[in-house]
């Protein structure tokens, strides 16, 4: 199990423990057949390269979800998400390593949540980031763990 992280131990400005995904074109056929996108851009090279791309792009979805295994890892079993998103600024491909990172932006308590805020990223390989997101999370309290 994930080591759990509780409310009292977390600070504004920890950074997330970095998660590093390398898709494979073969990762992107299976997303396509889970999640129903089956934009040619995402398996079909020389598709992609005639709408202009140098070749296959991973599923900004597929990214999202990198970054979502980065806040679940991080986060334990006994948080939850409040909130989640991101937007799509660039381009990935397969074989990147895609460096999902975070740090946490604030953290406070709302009708006895405890909810942290977290601004997270996924960079290409040249350290840019082209996911930008973020993410509210319910942690628990150590004087409430049982």
């Amino acid at each position: 199990m994930a080591n759990q992280v509780y409310f009292e131990d977390i600070e504004v400005g920890d950074q997330l423990p970095t998660l590093t995904k390398r898709p494979t074109t073969q990762q992107l056929v299976k997303w396509a057949g889970a999640s129903g996108d089956y934009y040619q851009i995402h398996y079909d090279k020389d598709f992609a390269i005639s709408t202009g791309l140098s070749g296959v792009i991973v599923h900004g979805w597929l990214t999202a979800s990198f970054l979502a295994q980065m806040l679940t890892d991080w986060m334990g079993e006994l948080s939850q998400f409040k909130k989640f998103g991101c937007s799509y600024r660039g381009m990935l491909y397969p074989g990147d390593d895609i460096a999902c990172k975070g740090k946490v932006t604030k953290k406070y308590t709302l009708e006895d949540k405890h909810l942290i805020e977290c601004e997270v990223w996924a960079e290409n390989p040249k350290g840019e980031s082209v996911v930008p997101g973020n993410a509210t999370i319910i942690v628990p309290a150590r004087s409430h763990s049982h």
